[in-house]
């Protein structure tokens, strides 16, 4: 082979390597940012069905102690229940799954009815009507709470089992992604070996070009 041959040779198989780790890096990265755009919406979503979970419990609780209190916790109520109806809202938006939305769907429907019923509740505590109020919060109103915390609990089991799995693929990719980049490097560093003894083996030859023939 001759010396241009060699040298060309030993510069594109250091190029190569350099290729291979650089591709191994930009794959590496670029499926850990895929994976890691995928735990934080799960987290997300995690969080949305753990607030929805906490709402329907917190405007239940104040529901009760307005019905106890003769309304004196009615704008707490209502204050939560303003804060549970956006939360809803926005899980409707950002969880487009089928299993999702038909549990969001019966806890919007339980709410529907939740509401209507302390429509009803509020009329007869105005009214003077406590028996009535007693009746209607220890009866239907338990049944409607009762679907939506059952609604809201497998929603967020639902989520955090979907969050624990990305973070577990997050955790693979990225060790498979130091596997492929030690390698990619080792591979890479026979190549750069193998155009410095490439390199020495021309400087030899030169060198023994250059010495003068010996006397005759």
């Amino acid at each position: 082979m001759t010396i241009r041959a060699k040298l060309v040779t030993a510069v594109t198989v250091a190029i190569a390597g350099l290729a291979l780790t650089a591709g191994a890096g930009i794959w590496g990265m670029n499926r850990l940012s895929e994976r890691f755009d995928g735990v934080q919406d799960a987290s997300d979503a995690r969080a949305l069905a753990l607030q929805l979970k906490f709402g329907v419990t917190d405007f239940n609780g104040w529901q009760t102690a307005y019905g106890y209190d003769n309304g004196k916790s009615r704008p707490i109520f209502l204050s939560s229940v303003a804060a549970f109806r956006p939360t809803l809202d926005r899980a409707r938006s950002r969880m487009p799954k089928s299993q999702e939305q038909q549990l969001l769907n019966e806890m919007s429907r339980a709410f529907r009815d939740f509401m209507r019923i302390d429509d009803q509740a509020w009329a007869a505590l105005q009214a003077g009507r406590t028996e009535v109020v007693k009746r209607l919060f220890l009866g239907p109103e338990i049944v409607n709470f009762q679907r939506m915390a059952r609604a809201a609990q497998q929603l967020a089991m639902l989520e955090d089992d979907v969050a624990t799995r990305e973070e577990k693929e997050f955790k693979d990719a990225r060790t498979d992604a130091l596997r492929y980049l030690i390698g990619a490097s080792v591979i890479a560093g026979l190549l750069v070996a193998i155009l410095i003894a490439t390199a020495l083996d021309l400087a030899r030859s030169a060198e023994r070009a250059l010495e003068p023939p010996p006397a005759s």
